[in-house]
Order: structure tokens, then C-alpha cells, then sequence
């Protein structure tokens, strides 16, 4: 049997619980080797509630010896802990995104040493159902992809699936942007649902971006992550079909439309007494996507994260990278250039950065 994967992790908020829960559901995939928090009642509630070692500096983290360290810590601290980490020739898997700006980024690139093992854990592409439909998009099913309509998630995470639909790398883009704001029954948050009726005012952007001949249009608010009415929404076209949220269709040839949709199959329904689990997807007769974390019960979200934790121990295994800090910060400074457009009104185009590979 595979060893588990022994992580630590820098933080201990909200986000850091998914790494928690992941760990805890499948104790023989993973092992959390100690936390490091540098609030001591952040501390307390940790080793309370999840039975983890805890840490009050990095030292005592990295005498755990970890096979990599997760960080999980505001923008601004991001940067500056990677460099940290890097220095003593620790990998890192950072979450969302890697520095708070450009400038940052910029200043991050330029300071990390060559031989830095870095990794971004961006969870998206690896959810369940976007796994399912970029497995069906990249199958050649749709063609050539000309165009993607994404109403998933914010900023990067948005803008990540958009470059994976389109497949697109570091080419640049011109983007317009602009923001609705209309009224919204409130609905749950991080904290549970709503105690009382309450309306809010939300927010929507709503951007296009244009990659020469390939168009993407991001659209999303920030209630769509919580609430009960307010869904996703995605939209994926190519020569040859397109995906519209769960249906899909195409030509098998000039004369013959095939119209499929994509199927949850989860365990534990109607009498079946497997357990409560995620299996997959399947379309058309065939399996798009499945669980390699069945039986563990974890939401979709913690089966993207486990993906990520799992790839990157493949990735210092073998050095495959499957999120690395170029796209990353590729994907915040597109997410930084679509905030400017939406706040100034102006049409904005990106340049070359400091991590374009120079074979891209």
C-alpha cells in the first residue's frame, strides 16, 4: 500500500479546515505532520478540534519533516513565506494566489532561487464536474474551442478555468469589465445559514476577454459560493458542439447531432448501501470522471484539494507540474488587470511578464 502523504501546514483559518477534514477522512492517503499558527488561540482551537500537533514557529513545523508544507495565509504574507520556505529547501504548495499584487509577484520571481519546488494548490479544474467536461472538451469532442462563458468562481479561480476550457497559456489578452449591482435576499456563509430575512446589495463583474481569435466572458458574484439561488453557470464552444451546464452535444459527423449530459453517480441513494461518497461522472455511455478518493466522503471542493495534494507528491516524485507558480501568477495578474478594467471603465491589455516561459 501507497504511503501516506505526510504535509504541514502555515496558517490554520477557515481554509486551512479543508486540508484538516481531507486528512482526517482519509487517514491512510494523508497525514497532516503539524501546523504552524502564530496565534496562540488559533493554536488552541486547532489541536482542540482536530487532534493535530501545533506549532509556534517554523522551526518546530519543519522538525516534523514534512514531505512539503501547505501555506495558507493571507496575501500579503504569501510572498515573503515562500521565500522563507525556499530558502531552506522546503517545497511548498501555496494556496491562492502566491502574492498580494504585481509588484509583489514580480518581487517574488526575482528573489526565489532557481531550485525552488513550488506548487499552487488551484483546486478548480480538478472539481469534479469541470474535470468531467474539460475530459470531454479535451477529447476533441467540441473541436476547436473558440469560446468559454464562465459563472464558476472569482477572480483567478475564474480566470484559471478560462485559460484551461481555451487552453490557453500566457498569451495576452484584451479585456473590458464591468460591474451590476442589484438587490439579493441574503442567503448562507461561512458561518451557516441565515437567521432572519435579510436583503443585500450584490455585486456582479462581468468581463470579456479576448485572446486573439478565442473569447472568454467571466461573469460571477460572490453570493453564487453560498447561496441558494444563485447557480453556476458554464458554457464551453467549439466547431464541432458545445457544453452548456450539463448538457452537451455534437456532431459525430456534417449530418449527425449527438446530445449527451452528464450524470452524477454517487453511492449511498435510494436504498444503496455502499456508503455516502462521490463515484463520478459519466456522458453518453461513457465515464468522464472518477473519484480516485471513493470511498472517502468528501465534498467536491476537498476531492480537488486531496487531487492537489496528491499531485504534488507526484510532482517532487517526478517533476510534472500540474499548477505551477508561472500559471498562477499568470492568473492573479489577469484577475488584478480584470479589477482595474471593471473599476476604471477602461479597456485593458496585458503585456509579457517576469515567469512567461520563453518556449510559451
Amino acid at each position: 500500500m501507497t504511503r501516506p502523504i505526510v504535509f504541514g501546514l502555515v496558517g490554520g483559518a477557515w481554509r486551512a479546515e479543508f486540508y484538516f477534514r481531507i486528512a482526517q477522512a482519509l487517514p491512510g492517503r494523508f497525514r497532516v505532520a503539524g501546523c504552524f499558527a502564530r496565534s496562540e488561540a488559533r493554536r488552541a482551537v486547532i489541536g482542540a478540534n482536530w487532534n493535530i500537533p501545533v506549532f509556534d514557529t517554523m522551526a518546530g513545523l519543519l522538525g516534523e519533516q514534512p514531505e512539503f508544507v501547505v501555506t495558507s495565509v493571507p496575501w500579503s504574507a504569501s510572498g515573503p513565506l515562500l521565500e522563507e520556505l525556499a530558502s531552506q529547501n522546503m517545497p511548498v504548495l501555496a494556496e491562492t494566489p502566491p502574492a498580494e499584487d504585481l509588484q509583489a509577484l514580480i518581487r517574488l520571481w526575482r528573489s526565489l532561487p532557481g531550485n525552488a519546488r513550488v506548487q499552487v494548490a488551484e483546486q478548480y479544474a480538478f472539481q469534479p464536474l469541470h474535470a468531467a467536461r474539460l475530459a470531454f472538451v479535451r477529447a476533441g469532442k467540441l473541436g476547436e474551442i473558440s469560446q468559454v462563458q464562465v459563472s464558476v468562481a472569482h477572480g483567478y479561480h475564474g480566470i484559471s478555468l478560462i485559460r484551461r476550457f481555451l487552453d490557453i497559456g500566457f498569451e495576452n489578452v484584451v479585456m473590458r469589465a464591468f460591474a451590476f449591482k442589484s438587490p439579493l435576499v441574503a442567503g448562507p456563509g461561512r458561518s451557516g445559514p441565515p437567521s432572519k430575512e435579510k436583503e443585500i446589495e450584490s455585486t456582479q463583474t462581468v468581463a470579456y476577454l479576448q485572446f486573439g481569435p478565442k473569447l472568454a466572458v467571466f461573469d460571477f458574484t460572490t453570493d453564487q459560493y453560498f447561496s441558494w439561488i444563485r447557480s453556476q453557470r458554464l458554457l464551453v464552444r467549439g466547431d464541432r458542439g458545445e457544453i452548456n451546464n450539463l448538457e452537451g452535444s455534437y456532431l459525430e459527423d456534417f449530418r449527425t447531432p449527438v446530445r449527451i449530459r452528464f450524470e452524477r453517480n454517487d453511492a449511498g441513494q435510494e436504498g444503496n448501501l455502499e456508503g455516502y461518497y462521490h463515484k463520478g461522472y459519466y456522458a453518453g455511455g461513457m465515464d468522464w470522471y472518477q473519484n480516485p478518493f471513493a470511498p472517502g466522503r468528501l465534498a467536491d471542493d476537498e476531492i480537488a484539494v486531496a487531487t492537489c495534494l496528491e499531485s504534488m507528491r507526484d510532482y517532487l516524485e517526478t517533476g510534472k507540474s500540474f499548477y505551477s507558480l508561472a500559471e498562477a501568477s499568470q492568473d492573479h495578474y489577469l484577475s488584478l488587470m480584470l479589477d482595474e478594467a471593471m473599476k476604471t471603465g477602461k479597456t485593458m491589455e496585458s503585456s509579457d511578464q517576469i515567469w512567461r516561459p520563453q518556449t510559451d
